[in-house]
């Protein structure tokens, strides 16, 4: 079996289902054939500009990048295209949070030497900023890419339009690409300074975007003869878990409706959209998003007939949410995923009213290992382990020998990940998830998870308020342990 790249298969859907509409993102609308031809036309202004591979896969170490990195500082709008156009140029798109600190953003670019940005033109000031108070920035960066965002603000000087950038290139030349070129995926510093995690495509596809190896496209032809319902992709595709989901359903021919992230989430707006969009499965991360469209729901009580599956994923969701949508859709699936951005999916929870579940059932390669990392555990096994995933899993941490090593140990000639969540597995085999071992709370002689403290918290009444103010600015981060120890004594001191 042939292992493929993220820009083949993507030509395959397209050129199978030319005028299905890919993406829908506020008054934007682009069918596969569209976005084929712009994203190609991109990759040939990269590569016509010197852009690409600089040294082959085979020549590095794990922990080594030999193309080129284009940095995306960008909203949901054209998130898509830039990151397609980057892959088929052998240029790595690596994502940036827009909603860092210039200081943050400054940090992260000069960690990830960037040949180029492509950047939402509101994004301009920061980026003209950051890359003229850095002498590594003025170095590495090459070229600005503005995407227009109808801001009306300036272009900086020098940049080139997105639109002015798709023209220029070649509508008809192929790059060859590898399985082997890279995603550069970077976390979201919950423990310290986000770091970049290299993955191969090939891998990618496979483990984060339910794809598989195979001879020809002919199971890519099949697949978008059955596809073509609306998804809602309503999380940020600059945080791992919007990308993993949006290309799930890109990459098998779904249309993807996206947030259209310019603007903070508006819970009313979403279902609006999930209306209009006859939408049959939306993805949120956690409270941030479920807590709001909860609320929402209750006020309209509307039927939301087309809606069949809501997945969350990124962050927890608390069970008083998934009863409330259970009890909301009564004909609904609530899919809560386990990953992080080290292992793509790692397992699923399914509930449906009268059949709900707290564990998540492995994907395949998904295992827990004891604490000194010497055995897999088996089904019932009392010991608190750690959550690992064997097989396609990434390459390791950019320009990082020592965490490469450590998170991503080769055992018995295989890759593995192991990026730190504890867990216990379950007599029938699934997982129960505790929590980030860096954030574990020792008191009394008792082991306590900060998740284990926001599951209290959000299951308080008085506590929704403080939870999802701060949500919809920065849905997909992990919020501090430090805030929710805070907000633990003020809301329920009794249960601390």
């Amino acid at each position: 079996m042939n292992e493929w790249t993220l820009g083949e298969v993507f030509d395959a859907v397209a050129d199978a289902v030319p005028e299905r509409i890919m993406t829908v993102c506020g008054d934007r609308r682009s069918t596969f054939g569209e976005s084929a031809v712009r994203t190609r036309r991109f990759a040939n202004f990269l590569a016509e500009r010197g852009f690409g591979a600089q040294t082959e896969r085979e020549g590095l170490e794990r922990w080594e990048c030999g193309q080129d990195r284009v940095a995306m500082l960008m909203y949901n709008d054209l998130y898509p295209d830039v990151l397609i156009g980057c892959l088929k140029a052998r240029v790595v798109p690596v994502n940036i949070n827009p909603r860092y600190t210039p200081q943050e953003i400054r940090s992260l670019l000069e960690y990830i030497a960037p040949r180029g940005i492509v950047y939402h033109r509101s994004f301009g000031q920061v980026v003209s900023e950051v890359v003229s108070g850095s002498a590594e920035l003025k170095d590495s960066v090459e070229l600005l890419v503005s995407v227009d965002d109808g801001t009306g603000i300036s272009e900086l000087d020098g940049a080139v339009s997105f639109d002015e950038a798709v023209a220029q290139g070649d509508p008809e030349k192929v790059i060859k690409g590898s399985p082997d070129d890279l995603m550069m995926m970077c976390t979201g510093g919950t423990t310290g300074r986000p770091k970049a995690v290299l993955w191969r495509q090939g891998d990618a596809y496979v483990s984060s975007m339910n794809g598989s190896d195979h001879e020809s496209d002919e199971p890519i032809r099949t697949l978008t003869a059955l596809t073509g319902q609306s998804w809602f992709a309503v999380s940020p595709l600059s945080h791992a878990a919007g990308t993993w989901t949006a290309f799930s359903g890109l990459l098998a021919g779904q249309t993807v409706v996206l947030y259209d992230d310019r603007n903070a989430f508006d819970a009313q707006r979403a279902l609006e959209i999930v209306e209009k969009e006859n939408v049959l499965l939306m993805t949120i991360v956690g409270d941030a998003y479920a807590g709001p469209l909860v609320d929402e729901m209750r006020k309209r009580r509307n039927n939301f007939e087309s809606l069949i599956v809501i997945a969350s994923g990124g962050a927890a969701t608390n069970a008083i949410h998934r009863k409330a949508f259970l009890e909301l859709l009564p004909n609904a699936t609530i899919v809560e995923g386990y990953g992080s951005t080290e292992t793509g999916g790692m397992g699923f929870g399914r509930s449906s009213r009268g059949a709900e579940v707290d564990t998540f059932a492995p994907m395949p390669g998904g295992y827990a290992v004891s604490t000194d990392r010497t055995r897999i555990l088996e089904p019932g096994d009392d010991e608190i382990g750690w959550a690992a995933r064997a097989g396609r899993v990434p390459l390791g941490y950019f320009r990082d020998r020592h965490a490469t090593e450590n998170t991503f140990p080769v055992v018995d000639g295989q890759r593995m990940a192991i990026p730190g969540d504890r867990v216990r597995i379950a007599n029938d085999g699934s997982l129960r998830l505790l929590g980030r071992d860096s954030l574990v709370i020792n008191t009394g002689g008792e082991k306590v998870f900060v998740e284990e403290v926001e599951e209290v918290l959000r299951a308080h009444p008085a506590s929704s308020m403080h939870w999802w103010s701060v949500g919809p600015a920065s849905a997909g981060d992990k919020r501090s342990s430090r805030w929710c120890m805070q907000e633990a004594r003020s809301i329920a001191p009794q249960k601390i």
